[in-house]
């Protein structure tokens, strides 16, 4: 059963504009180490690309958890990490987590899908979170 889902349209230029105002403080503050390790790894557009659609992802999950960050979550408790094959996948942690156990219904395991994508000067993404049935209940 469909409990969230959520998505963002990020504008590149305002991440990069971010960036360079900030620096190392708004992305510290934002995005976890794998994320800023993901980030760093690349140059120019594809840098920034990879900022962006995490911003994206982090917004798409707060809306689909239904808080915004409004309600305890925080971005960093929102983290983008890539599967060995490339598909990206949401963890969470702290308030997000927390907003996460309060909306699965009893007996069910909460499952969250990501999907993103750039094209400067955009960074979309896309969350749906599903509930599903344990094998136990």
């Amino acid at each position: 059963m469909l409990i969230g889902m959520g998505s963002d349209l990020c504008d590149v230029r305002r991440i990069e504009a971010v960036l360079t105002r900030h620096g190392p403080r708004f992305v510290q503050r934002v995005f976890t180490a794998h994320e800023q390790a993901a980030a760093e790894r690349r140059q120019g557009l594809a840098r920034l690309g990879t900022y962006a659609k995490r911003w994206a992802a982090k917004e798409a999950c707060a809306k689909a958890l239904g808080t915004g960050f409004a309600h305890g979550g925080f971005q960093r408790d929102i983290g983008v990490e890539n599967l060995p094959g490339g598909q990206p996948v949401i963890r969470l942690v702290g308030g997000a987590l927390a907003r996460l156990e309060k909306l699965r219904p009893a007996g069910c395991e909460a499952r969250i899908f990501l999907t993103m994508t750039d094209e400067h000067p955009y960074a979309f993404a896309q969350v749906m979170i599903m509930a599903e049935k344990t094998a136990a209940a």
